[in-house]
């Protein structure tokens, strides 16, 4: 028989450390953690519903449909359905999550959208009940006839050229008008707003900063809004760029420019060689170019000053025109700091060297003779008193 007693003191150490570890994670039903939301759309729009679903193990998720008026006859909804307007992406992890999005939305893609989502082992068993296996979550899509909207053609304009108006007028609508607006570039455009079918935006002064995309916008009481979009179009016009950039050997040299005008210009950076702009020459791998929208840079690093200075062009170039400007790229040697030290001990240098030249070549009568006294004569003043007193005297 096995000899019984005490476990040694390593074994009930590892015994105790294993009864704290936690055990494998308990069976947890499927719950929604995020459900679809109803919407109504306009016919031509797109939407994207969203099912987010947690258990353990991660629950299955499926996407099933309903047409207006047949609630409960669903059909399961597959990636690639309805002419390739379906798409369903699906990810799992520690939650399982879904995305439906249908395009080009049509009246007949009105109904019921249901999320589906279990973690049963029996879910896909036909013989079970699959109110009892699966968890539902539903949203109601609605899609209204877009309103018909007659607006007015792309334009360009020109600098100096005459006033622009842009016209939109609402022809038909799913539900009564609350107001009408203008919006450019995304944002509303202030004073626009009114009630009214029939609106209207003036441009008197056409310039490149009034170009962009124009929005009228429809706004119903039960249903989507609608717009029109007009795109404004005009020539660049580069609004700020350095003339004149200065800087030392080795440093770094960067250069801009950005503009006003729609649409959003292509950019390209040149360099005069020869007297012709050309292309820049990157081989050396110190240029670095930076484009976003109305706005470019161009950095140049390690600057040398026997292959960088010179003139630097950038151009803008869209649909309707090009324009370009100069900068003056200026590089200083390294010795640059002491120019001002080195000026002023050249000064001194001359001056000394003038006094020293002057002072050698001082005229002779100048300078002092030596056979001659070093000053007058002083005269006896008294003797001399003397002899004319006694002349006197001797003439009485």
């Amino acid at each position: 028989m096995p000899r019984s007693g005490p476990l040694p003191a390593a074994l009930s150490l590892l015994l105790a450390t294993a009864a704290l570890l936690p055990g494998p994670a308990a069976a947890q039903n499927a719950g929604f953690v995020k459900s679809p939301m109803s919407e109504t759309k306009l016919t031509g729009d797109a939407f994207e519903l969203y099912c987010d679903v947690v258990g353990n193990p991660t629950p299955e998720i499926q996407w099933w449909y309903a047409e207006v008026n047949r609630a409960e006859s669903f059909k399961q909804l597959w990636d690639g359905a309805r002419k390739r307007r379906v798409t369903i992406n699906t990810a799992y992890g520690a939650n399982g999550v879904s995305v439906l999005r249908i395009t080009r939305l049509t009246l007949e893609d009105s109904g019921t959208y249901e999320c589906r989502a279990s973690n049963d082992p029996r879910r896909n068993d036909l013989r079970q009940n699959p109110s009892i296996t699966w968890i539902r979550a539903q949203a109601t899509i609605s899609v209204l006839q877009k309103p018909r909207i007659n607006a007015s053609e792309d334009v360009v304009i020109h600098l100096y050229g005459p006033a622009v108006t842009l016209q939109c007028n609402l022809t038909t609508s799913p539900s009564p008008l609350s107001a009408s607006y203008w919006v450019k570039n995304g944002e509303e455009i202030p004073g626009t707003r009114k009630s009214s079918n029939t609106t209207e935006y003036k441009i008197l002064k056409p310039r490149a900063e009034e170009s962009g995309e124009y929005l009228c916008v429809f706004v119903f009481s039960n249903s989507p809004i609608a717009n029109a979009t007009i795109e404004v179009r005009a020539t660049p016009d580069i609004t700020g760029h350095k003339r004149s950039e200065n800087k030392n050997e080795g440093q770094e040299a960067l250069m801009y420019c950005k503009s006003v005008g729609f649409p959003h210009p292509e950019w390209v950076w040149r360099k005069k060689v020869n007297g012709v702009f050309e292309d820049i020459n990157n081989s050396s791998g110190r240029f670095f170019i930076s484009n976003k929208d109305n706005y470019t840079e161009l950095s140049i690093t390690n600057l040398q000053i026997n292959e960088d200075p010179g003139e630097y062009q950038c151009n803008a170039t869209n649909q309707v025109g090009s324009v370009s400007v100069t900068t003056i790229l200026r590089v200083r040697s390294h010795l640059a700091p002491l120019w001002p030290f080195l000026g002023i001990l050249a000064e001194i240098v001359i001056l000394v060297v003038i006094i020293v030249v002057y002072e050698k070549r001082k005229r002779p009568d100048e300078v002092p003779d030596d056979d001659e006294p070093a000053g007058p004569m002083k005269t006896n003043s008294t003797n001399n008193h003397k002899d004319k007193n006694l002349r006197q005297r001797n003439t009485n």
